[in-house]
């Protein structure tokens, strides 16, 4: 039992309204465990289009995972396809009614009369416990199969398959316990990386090393093959070891951990307090920075001085510098971060300026040029940085990720 095949529903994945997320989670989740993932199809909100992936699904796999369509609207055709798929009558489950409506009931609301169709599941199938919302989730197995039917909802789909599903398939599955962990990786392209481990990515090793990237971060993916739980947490162990040890401080993180995690840690603990003026970046810096809850411990101030003149009056940048070396320059990067960290009493400051475009360049300044500054106890460094061909976007996105880290490299020396 190592394969498996994944449903989305909804007519909103197929129109491009939502992108579907759900299955790259399963995927990652499943390959963490061993099972391969033969197939992922989309299907609309139609009972035999949901039949026909069933059929085709369990053909290919003996683990069918299906999310979306259980809410109690007409379009929420799931669990009545899973009913016809199986060729059995939907039953009406009290106990399951009677969670539902106490759901509202806590909230102090009254359970609208359509969500009484979310009791019902297909005869041979069992209710899935909901904590976070309405949609009961299905399950459905016999001795070499196992089909579930979870909520569309990400955040309801993830609570669910972690408590309930996941558990199920590790029961039923034979062989080796599989552990995996990840590194974050800031700094180097992913083929520099790749190149830094040599043979320690080839295909078929144990630990086996994935390799991901998106928007510079990169993330490497350790899965370890064992007989027992601690000899595949050992081979994790020793693997990341030697992975840190050769990567050095392009490591920033391990599991899902951000930029803006692992900076807050370090401000968090060495005291410190952090300042930021941005330009290009619009705020953006300041945005990742209270992504983390209690952020208000360290980062007190922010400015987003756009134009010549907040730059001035709100950073006390010399009139001077932007008419000598113009905006986008190291002296006035180095300002703008001097500026912020002395109007708010900060230990540290970052400061951007650049060009993100897709107008503003010059012939000497083009579009992706950034420069960063940063500030730790009145030592001020600028960094000079092109993004090239990246797009508006994407200049800023980049922009502030390394600000972030080179303030994580200066607070680690």
């Amino acid at each position: 039992m190592n394969r498996s095949a994944l449903i989305s529903v909804g007519n909103e994945l197929l129109c491009g309204r939502t992108v579907d997320t759900n299955a790259a989670w399963l995927g990652g989740r499943l390959f963490a465990m061993g099972v391969r993932t033969a197939s992922v199809h989309l299907v609309a909100d139609e009972t035999a289009d949901i039949v026909a992936a069933l059929q085709a699904a369990a053909g290919q796999a003996d683990i069918v995972l299906v999310t979306g369509g259980l809410g109690p609207t007409d379009d929420d055709l799931t669990r009545n396809a899973l009913a016809e798929y199986l060729g059995v009558e939907l039953e009406y489950h009290p106990e399951l009614a009677g969670r539902i409506e106490a759901f509202f009931s806590t909230r102090g609301l009254s359970m609208p009369a359509r969500n009484r169709t979310q009791a019902y599941v297909p005869k041979g199938a069992e209710p899935i416990d909901n904590p976070c919302g309405t949609a009961p989730g299905i399950l459905y197995q016999t001795e070499h199969k196992l089909i579930a039917l979870m909520p569309g909802v990400p955040s309801e789909m993830k609570a669910m398959c972690e408590a309930s599903v996941l558990p199920q398939i590790r029961r039923r599955l034979g062989g080796p316990v599989i552990r995996s962990a990840n590194l974050r990786c800031y700094g180097a392209g992913e083929s520099s990386i790749a190149q830094m481990l040599g043979d320690r990515m080839r295909r078929g090793r144990n630990p086996l090393i994935n390799c991901t990237i998106s928007a510079g971060i990169i993330t490497l993916q350790m899965i370890a093959s064992a007989p027992n739980e601690r000899q595949a947490e050992f081979l994790l162990a020793e693997q990341r070891a030697e992975l840190e040890k050769i990567l050095g401080p392009l490591v920033f993180g391990t599991g899902e951990q951000t930029l803006q995690d692992v900076l807050g840690r370090l401000l968090s603990a060495q005291n410190k307090t952090l300042a930021v003026a941005e330009s290009c970046t619009g705020g953006l810096v300041s945005k990742l920075l209270t992504d983390v809850p209690g952020a208000s411990q360290y980062f007190n101030f922010g400015w987003v001085t756009y134009s010549n003149k907040a730059k001035i009056e709100q950073l006390g940048v010399c009139t001077d510098l932007i008419e000598q070396f113009g905006a986008v320059s190291e002296p006035v990067a180095k300002a703008m971060a001097q500026g912020a960290a002395r109007k708010a009493r900060a230990d540290c400051a970052i400061a951007i300026t650049g060009i993100a475009g897709p107008s503003g360049q010059t012939e000497q300044k083009t579009v992706g040029l950034v420069y960063i500054s940063v500030l730790n106890n009145e030592k001020c460094q600028v960094h000079r940085f092109h993004f090239p061909n990246a797009g508006r976007e994407l200049v800023r996105l980049r922009a502030a990720q390394t600000a972030l880290n080179l303030l994580r490299l200066e607070l680690t020396i």
